[in-house]
């Protein structure tokens, strides 16, 4: 009783920077719209296609899959990913590297010309500011570095919108959004209703579940990280002290209080990445 009081606390607490919550009020067509053009003003863009949210790309069995928060594409068949960040990775840039990769494959097929390839922009809205600049937006396409009047032209844009910015660089429309996402109050109208559909996506009874399962399932996966990860060093400081695999899989179900066969788990599990990465 006492976790799923916890859970719907949590829940309850949730705002448009919630990544989970974000993707569900982005259902909306006419706010995902508006949400672009407030981040695209040079844009005309007349109507969104084929909303998807939490889209799954999973190229093989082999590469990483990713899971796009929101992927929309508007009616010039330009392809949008919007993604929300609230917590610094020190990987982002690289990261839209991978998710500008994987759209290009799900846009062309086997055989098709790389001119079908339609534009596309990776946007992250983050709760902090990535670069350190106090812009609230950084734009980012490819040009010639040795005269930077030659776009490449291949269609891709990248931008990284900072919550927390504090230069005069952008409108007040998307400031106001960017406010919102920081936590604070606005009378902005597009706010408002963005405040409205938060409130009522929290009244859905299905996306509360699926949000719980996820929110469970992501504990359960840094726990066994972390259980992992004290595993590894046991393994280690026995080895580095030359005790024998027996007398390893004592300390390891002492230590972390699990059974003779997830201690042999753990270490068969350390001995395969050694092969792997001698």
């Amino acid at each position: 009783m006492g976790k799923q009081t916890e859970l719907n606390t949590i829940w309850e607490s949730l705002g448009i920077s919630n990544d989970f919550l974000f993707g569900k009020v982005m259902q909306d067509a006419e706010l995902c719209k508006e949400l672009l053009q407030r981040i695209l003003p040079d844009l005309r863009i007349d109507r969104i296609e084929y909303p998807e949210t939490q889209k799954g790309i999973r190229p093989d069995s082999d590469a990483k899959s990713v899971r796009l928060d929101v992927y929309v594409q508007d009616g010039k068949d330009t392809v949008y990913d919007i993604e929300m960040q609230v917590t610094d990775t020190k990987e982002l840039p690289k990261r839209s590297r991978y998710y500008q990769s994987m759209l290009d494959l799900q846009m062309l097929d086997r055989g098709q010309s790389y001119k079908k390839l339609n534009p596309s922009y990776v946007i992250f809205i983050c709760s902090f500011d990535i670069f350190g600049k106090g812009r609230h937006v950084y734009t980012f396409e490819n040009i010639c570095k040795e005269d930077n009047s030659i776009p490449m032209g291949d269609g891709t844009v990248k931008l990284f919108l900072n919550a927390v910015g504090v230069q005069d660089d952008i409108s007040g429309e998307l400031r106001a959004f960017l406010d919102y996402v920081a936590g604070k109050e606005s009378e902005d109208s597009f706010v408002q209703r963005l405040e409205a559909a938060v409130r009522e996506a929290k009244k859905n009874s299905e996306w509360r579940h699926e949000y719980m399962t996820l929110f469970m399932r992501d504990q359960e996966n840094i726990e066994k990280g972390l259980k992992k990860g004290k595993a590894e060093g046991i393994i280690e400081l026995g080895l580095d002290f030359g005790l024998s695999e027996n007398e390893i899989l004592d300390r390891l179900q002492v230590k972390l209080g699990i059974s003779l066969q997830e201690a042999q788990e753990y270490l068969l599990d350390y001995k395969n990445e050694i092969c792997m990465n001698p």
